[in-house]
């Protein structure tokens, strides 16, 4: 059932109508085992990495287009105000900013629907993406891979199958927890991308570890072994 519809216009002219529709999901839930859940820790470089020791390698759409958005940006910003001429450069610079958009969602939907027929539940941690941004210096990169974006695809693509999205809580040490000994190294700091646990003596990946101990706790609130 149709509840509403709602129009849009973008920056280039285009339009689009949105539709808020109502139905009954046909799935039955999918119960997960271990070897079907997958852990994915936050990377801003490559948008994730699996808990099997895979990199996404987010193609970083935004910094390809850097050089064109600022070369136009620039005429932009030399033409005169009420003039033909800027509402012209105007949609070009628009233009380049919607392709981005474009190719970025592309990409996250054909990543999220490939996950999600693949594997029962998926793991990730509650990331405040903002926050990030800010309070290490990683702006471009984290407003590039649209992380929130694909975390929001992934969740209904896997709800429409009966399965399942856990988050995490975001406190929860997965990159300072040794996933053998299943202590913390609290000195770890961020410039440590591999590392050896003090306590057991296990030579961790961060990127890698992290995301095995993401998969580890979402299995412990799923209920499995």
């Amino acid at each position: 059932m149709i509840k509403s519809a709602t129009i849009s216009k973008t920056p280039t002219g285009k339009y689009y109508v949105s539709l808020l529709v109502e139905f009954e999901m046909s799935s039955q839930p999918v119960a997960p085992v271990t070897e079907t859940v997958l852990g994915l820790d936050y990377s801003s470089k490559s948008l994730v990495i699996d808990s099997q020791g895979n990199s996404v390698d987010y193609p970083k759409f935004y910094r390809q287009a850097e050089a064109k958005l600022k070369k136009a940006q620039r005429k932009l910003s030399q033409r005169k105000k009420g003039r033909k001429n800027r509402e012209k450069q105007r949609r070009k610079v628009a233009k380049l900013h919607e392709k981005v958009a474009n190719q970025r969602k592309d990409f996250l939907h054909k990543l999220s629907r490939q996950i999600a027929n693949a594997y029962t539940a998926v793991v990730i941690e509650d990331v405040n993406m903002r926050d990030m941004a800010q309070s290490l210096n990683l702006g471009k990169s984290t407003n590039d891979n649209g992380f929130g974006m694909f975390k929001t695809f992934l969740a209904y693509k896997l709800a429409d199958q009966g399965k399942q999205l856990v988050v995490i809580d975001k406190w929860f040490p997965s990159s300072k927890r040794c996933r053998f000994c299943q202590k913390d190294n609290k000195p770890l700091t961020l410039a440590d991308r591999v590392w050896i646990c003090p306590h057991c003596g296990a030579e961790l990946d961060r990127d890698i570890n992290a995301a095995i101990n993401i998969k580890n706790e979402g299995c412990r609130i799923l209920g499995i072994a």
